[in-house]
């Protein structure tokens, strides 16, 4: 199908959905470097208007991704809720968008975006997200509530969690316990105590789960824990009795994409329901963790829709989320500029995906956080890392990645630091995870609006303890 629209004396013509879908995108040097953005913000302009009249029914009828070929697809549309989608069905795109904010003025409107959310697929999703303002995506994350749980609960309104990432480049378990003990001091790791080990093997993920659940159970903390080894190394330790709270997978959007990373959907549900069987959860039984990021499916050469057009990462981006929602996860996030430039090219791109991925994946049902994140070689700063964070935080971020001084030695990258997760909490009056919370104020190391006192040897037993041992 072709679509044409004029706007100041010139007629731009697109030849297809995946055309229209990807030069509606606001500009992205990933999209520039597949070949598929548009040449001008007046083209932009054009395809955001041929977008916004289009009915949302367009997507269950025109696939980006072909529906024999790929697999997302096939999980996407055999999943498709009808009667969640029957309220909005008469939609267009645009009209979807107004439909959306309306529902988020209204008391108790976001409980009418949780009851389509099964109605919604994620071409719809990603597409509404495009004619949208950071305003408008920040009004209707806001309003949704998603909630999900394991030892902790993630997602209450007025909360906001923090994934502890304490790395190191040798797997040194000193400086890996130093780095917990650390941001356990400044409230963080309610979302989860999540490391990536420097190596995939069997036996080093083993001693870091180890280490992990002493932690744990030394200081009866309220938490999960997760080494970030890939699914099939997890499920192996499951099978010795290993103790492991979470599953961690990266997925992306295509089957293609998955493939590259090792994983298809079927296996993914096996490591589920391999997890949850040990029942280790105490006021839930989510049990997966899983990252995104825009631009994966492009880096593996795994971006190519209908006709073999390049589609946006965005959209593949959020088609990943479709993966995520089947699986029922208590964690997902995006690393929204870890990938590099190359996909994201400076602070103004990476504050705006981070905005799209966060609300389309809450729009979709998803415990979503992010890591508010880039490379050295990206034109970002630490200024960028402040203002999207705070964007998030009004926007209802279920949890941030949070590392010591922002600066992750192990990955070579710039996230948040602990001090940063305090400052998000205070200046936007938001708090820990309430099981996470109430050992805080046990211990004497918050107050009773949850904010984290000042710690010493002699007044806190966490430290005393640590230092005693």
């Amino acid at each position: 199908m072709k679509f044409h629209q004029h706007v100041a004396g010139t007629t731009y013509s697109f030849g297809s959905l995946i055309e229209v879908m990807a030069k509606a995108t606001p500009l992205r040097s990933g999209d520039e470097l597949a070949g598929c953005a548009a040449g001008s913000d007046a083209e932009r302009a054009a395809a955001s208007w041929v977008l916004a009249d289009l009915p949302l029914s367009t997507f269950l009828e025109e696939q980006v991704v072909p529906y024999e070929t790929d697999a997302v697809t096939r999980l996407i549309i055999d999943n498709h809720d009808r009667q969640a989608f029957a309220p909005i069905a008469h939609l267009t795109v645009g009209g979807f968008r107004d439909w959306m904010l309306t529902a988020a003025a209204t008391p108790n409107g976001g409980a009418d975006l949780v009851a389509i959310a099964s109605g919604l697929t994620p071409e719809m999703v990603a597409a509404v997200s495009k004619i949208m303002r950071n305003q408008d995506l920040i009004a209707v994350s806001k309003s949704l509530t998603v909630t999900s749980a394991f030892r902790t609960t993630i997602g209450l309104p007025g909360r906001i969690s923090t994934r502890l990432q304490p790395n190191h480049p040798t797997d040194d378990p000193r400086g890996i316990a130093a780095a917990t003990l650390d941001g356990l001091l400044l409230g963080c790791g309610d979302a989860v105590i999540g490391i990536n080990p420097a190596t995939d093997s069997p036996r080093a993920t083993s001693d870091l789960l180890y280490l992990l659940d002493d932690v744990r159970t030394r200081f009866d903390i309220p938490m999960q824990s997760c080494v970030l080894s890939h699914v099939t190394t997890t499920m192996e330790l499951i099978e010795k009795d290993v103790p492991v709270d979470l599953v961690f997978q990266s997925i992306a959007g295509t089957e293609g994409a998955n493939a590259s990373f090792g994983v298809t959907i079927p296996l993914l549900h096996e490591a589920n329901a391999a997890a949850r069987s040990l029942h280790r959860g105490t006021v839930g039984d989510n049990v997966m963790y899983l990252e995104t990021g825009q631009g994966s499916a492009l880096s593996a050469g795994a971006h190519l829709g209908t006709g073999g057009l390049p589609v946006d990462q965005q959209t593949l981006e959020t088609r990943a989320y479709a993966v995520a929602r089947a699986l029922d996860p208590l964690l997902v996030n995006t690393v929204v500029g870890f990938i590099g430039p190359e996909y994201l090219y400076d602070g103004k791109q990476i504050i705006r995906a981070g905005l799209e991925d966060h609300f389309c994946g809450k729009l979709l049902g998803l415990p979503m956080g992010v890591d508010v994140c880039y490379t050295n070689h990206a034109e970002a700063d630490q200024d960028d890392m402040d203002n999207l964070l705070t964007l998030l935080g009004v926007a209802g971020a279920a949890f941030v990645i949070a590392v010591p001084g922002a600066d992750d030695v192990m990955l070579g990258y710039q996230s948040l630091s602990f001090h940063d997760a305090l400052y998000v909490r205070q200046v936007l009056g938001l708090r820990p995870a309430p099981e996470f919370e109430a050992w805080l104020h046990r211990l004497g190391m918050a107050d009773a609006g949850g904010r984290i006192l000042p710690v010493d040897a002699a007044s806190s037993p966490l430290l005393a303890l640590a230092v005693s041992r």
